[in-house]
């Protein structure tokens, strides 16, 4: 019998449960899904191309119907990426835990045979050379049954050693699958925005057609009367967040004096700002107690703390951005968003160029100026658009901005920035009559 059990405990070393395989219906689920979203993606770099293209041309109401539509599809086709992103993170996640589970439920077995082989050990060190004979009919049982020890306890240790190594890469794999769906689901709040934004251009394109009739004439008359009223353009409030609105006429002197200080185009950073400002409610509405309370925001805390310290503020009473709910951190501050580790990099440019010493993150003027730097040390200098729009997304995410679904935001700093382009250009107009 002894011989019998021995031989059933080498069993489990030599075999992965089953249940870690991916059933076949999940993989083809995860193919259909990776092809539809290949196909998406195509769509919305054809619309992309197409709100490129209608931007560049003069305004006309067939132009702009056919920038709204285009604008709208895209953002439809957006949305349904996304979501196709996360079903398909949500499942890979999924198929990771019962990895898990599975390499979990196979240490535990192999513990359990683990703990009777040190019984019996203990039980043959134990007894005397003369008692272990006794308890065998033949010598030859005997010394299978010590070799059998032997090869038990070095296959249960590269058991034990080979199932460690998976439950840790699995788990690292669940880690990194967690992160990306948690950059996933981060887009879900701005998935609700695009949503209202595509309702607002919805109504948008109403409203123009109501108002004109679809007659190109008078879609003219209303352009015309437009590019009359510079001064409406001048006052209209440029929304800003943890700082009062200010007049658009002074929005855009900032940026000009971004522009002499480090070349970046002034309604592409118009645009920026606006985008920052209008992200989501929730943005700039935090408390530094609380959106910085967690322990890897440490860093983040003291730099908040130090700058409002020299600035002689009260730390409580600052606004940053809230905590989200995917992340450990909120604590982005002013109407450029500055993390505060990230504003102490660029604190001593901006004071040489506002003359602010120490400059403020909630004030628009240095905002504005280190919104610039950054931009202008994302290579936004260049102009171009391709230039413009891989800066906007490396403002937002960083290191991970060829993230396609961090697109969205390269494609509304640009739209912004067109519209600045042509309220700038009104104004220009006028001043040189």
């Amino acid at each position: 019998m002894r011989l019998f059990w021995l031989s059933l405990l080498l069993i489990p070393v030599f075999y992965i449960s089953a249940q870690a395989i991916d059933p076949s219906s999940v993989t083809d689920r995860r193919a259909q899904l990776e092809s539809e979203l290949a196909g998406i993606e195509k769509e919305i770099g054809g619309y992309r191309n197409i709100i490129q293209d209608k931007q560049n041309q003069a305004q006309s109401l067939e132009r702009d119907i056919a920038l709204l539509d285009a604008q709208i599809k895209k953002s439809q086709l957006e949305i349904r990426a996304r979501n196709i992103a996360i079903s398909n993170l949500q499942g890979a996640i999924g198929e990771k835990n019962k990895t898990i589970s599975a390499l979990d439920n196979k240490i535990e077995r192999e513990k359990d045979s683990l703990s009777e082989l040190l019984r019996e050990l203990y039980q043959i060190d134990q007894s005397s050379m003369v008692e272990m004979l006794l308890g065998y009919d033949n010598l030859s049982e005997f010394f299978v049954q010590a070799d059998s020890f032997d090869a038990i306890q070095r296959s249960l240790q590269q058991s034990f050693q080979e199932i460690r190594a998976n439950k840790s890469e699995a788990e690292a794999q669940k880690i990194d699958l967690e992160e990306r769906k948690a950059q996933e689901l981060q887009l879900k709040t701005i998935q609700e925005l695009e949503r209202k934004s595509i309702e607002d251009k919805e109504r948008e394109k109403k409203r123009i057609l109501d108002l004109t009739r679809g007659q190109e004439k008078a879609y003219k008359k209303v352009l015309d009367e437009r590019a009359k009223n510079a001064a409406a353009i001048r006052s209209q409030l440029f929304l800003l967040n943890g700082s009062k609105a200010i007049p658009f006429e002074k929005a855009l002197e900032y940026a000009l004096q971004v522009e002499k200080g480090a070349g970046i185009r002034p309604a592409f950073l118009l645009g920026i700002i606006a985008e920052e400002s209008n992200l989501g409610a929730n943005v700039g509405t935090g408390n530094w107690n609380i959106d910085l309370a967690h322990a890897r925001c440490a860093k983040q805390r003291d730099a908040f703390k130090d700058i409002t310290s020299r600035l002689g503020l009260n730390p409580d009473s600052m606004p940053v951005s809230k905590k989200a709910w995917y992340g450990y951190c909120g604590g982005a501050m002013g109407p450029a968003q500055f993390i505060p580790t990230t504003w102490l990099l660029y604190e001593s440019a901006v004071a040489k160029i506002t003359g602010h010493n120490p400059p403020n993150p909630w004030d628009p003027q240095d905002a504005f100026v280190a919104s610039g730097l950054l931009l202008r040390d994302n290579g936004a200098g260049a102009r171009t658009y391709a230039a413009e729009y891989n800066a906007a997304l490396k403002y937002l995410a960083g290191s991970n901005w060829k993230n396609p679904a961090y697109r969205f935001y390269g494609d509304d700093v640009m739209g912004l920035a067109t519209k600045y382009q042509e309220q700038i250009d009104i104004i220009s107009r006028t001043a040189q009559r």
